[in-house]
């Protein structure tokens, strides 16, 4: 019988572990199932682009995926019972709530990819004004609203961190007309070295943006954002970039989270309560350098995905498990189509003074994200891979106890 693999959400993490594994193990003992709401990848680094009036090259997942044993099946996820060990799925066109036609499929191994989406911090009024590019529906409807919106009008964006930095700086190049707003909670690159921080500021000027420190937005309205100190920022949109929500069906399974809603993971991306269940990307609550938690990224989400599939086949043929830590080297930011940031860190994400900035810094970002790609399609990063023959259950058990031994 083939051992039964599901991996839900085929964004980077997801799909780079779908892919890896089918390259390690053998058609014909393993059924690798791939299940995502949408027919194509989507690229989530480039929202920004596609909110601004850009068109993204469409990648279908089917294409993505030929030929390569993994079965891809466009539904959405409603429910995962970890104990009886099955996902339930509904048709992708189903709406909220609705679970006509659903189907239950059971699975022997787990990968949770279903990532995040945004966090509205429990701010009134985000819900009914603001606009999100989290996903592509999000960054589609800000799109169409960018388009009718007349010269001369006003634009806030709405947290500074690394989305809402390369969201202002991507409008306001692609259009000047408008009045870009900047809303940040601290200080405006804070966060980054004194290097990476003045070419921040100078790019942010030169494009004109108004930039709102140690602001905090207690409510958004149709035309403006209010914050803390009474004031009040004239928008007559509001993109909302204040960092990212997990997908809740974590929270309704009796699979361990924080406080979050993240699955507490061991070093192997393993659940801590559940062993069948492996945790990918921003789902994971994983430890990195200087017993940190990983941020939600793609930087750590495909070295956690690699690892994670790369301990699934281990353990079910009998290999050796991967001794690899996720690290982080360099936070990439574009500031526009013009400019960019690429600014250096330690292994657990701090910056150093190292930074490149300029046309030359946006070259390097623009590599990454086709990089990111080429990695979804090539999750052994283009090396020649050994199928294994998986085990069966009780040679995989006392494979484990020699393992620990």
């Amino acid at each position: 019988m083939q051992h039964r693999i599901i991996v839900l959400g085929a964004g980077y993490t997801g799909a780079i572990a779908a892919g890896r594994l089918a390259r390690r193990l053998h058609r014909d003992e393993v059924a690798i199932t791939l299940v995502n709401a949408e027919p194509d990848f989507v690229e989530r680094v480039r929202m920004h682009q596609l909110a601004v009036g850009q068109d993204l090259v469409p990648r279908p997942l089917s294409e993505m995926f030929a030929g390569t044993g993994v079965e891809l099946r466009i539904a959405k996820v409603t429910g995962v019972d970890v104990d009886r060990k099955t996902v339930a799925v509904v048709p992708p066109n189903a709406g909220p709530g609705e679970l006509a036609g659903t189907e239950h499929l059971p699975y022997d191994t787990l990968v949770y990819a279903l990532g995040s989406g945004w966090n509205d911090q429990g701010v009134a009024g985000t819900a009914e004004h603001a606009h999100e590019i989290a996903s592509r529906p999000g960054a589609l409807r800000l799109r169409e609203r960018l388009a009718a919106l007349e010269a001369g009008r006003s634009v806030a964006v709405v947290g500074a961190g690394l989305t809402g930095v390369e969201a202002a700086t991507e409008l306001a190049e692609a259009r000047p007309d408008l009045t870009v707003a900047l809303v940040a909670r601290g200080g405006l690159g804070d966060w980054l070295s004194d290097r990476g921080r003045a070419h921040l500021r100078k790019v942010v000027g030169d494009l004109g943006i108004t930039v709102h420190e140690n602001a905090a937005v207690t409510g958004v309205e149709a035309d403006r954002v209010t914050t803390a100190d009474g004031g009040a920022i004239p928008a007559a949109v509001t993109v909302w970039t204040t960092g990212f929500a997990v997908h809740p069906i974590a929270r309704a399974t009796t699979l361990e989270t924080d406080g979050t809603g993240q699955i507490v993971v061991d070093a192997t991306m393993r659940s801590l309560s559940h062993p069948d269940v492996y945790v990918v990307g921003d789902a994971a609550r994983a430890m990195g350098p200087g017993d940190k938690p990983l941020r939600m990224s793609c930087a750590s989400g495909t070295p956690a995905a690699w690892l994670a599939a790369d301990t699934i086949a281990a353990r079910l043929t009998g290999g050796k498990l991967p001794k690899s830590a996720v690290r982080y080297y360099n936070q990439c930011v574009s500031l526009g189509r013009k400019q960019g940031l690429i600014q250096y860190v330690t292994a657990d994400d701090r910056a150093v003074d190292a930074a490149l900035t300029g046309r030359l810094a946006a070259v390097y970002k623009e590599l990454v994200c086709k990089g990111a790609v080429w990695g979804v399609a090539n999750p052994t990063l283009g090396l020649p891979g050994r199928r294994r023959h998986v085990l069966e259950e009780a040679d995989r058990a006392e494979a484990a106890v020699k393992a620990v031994a």
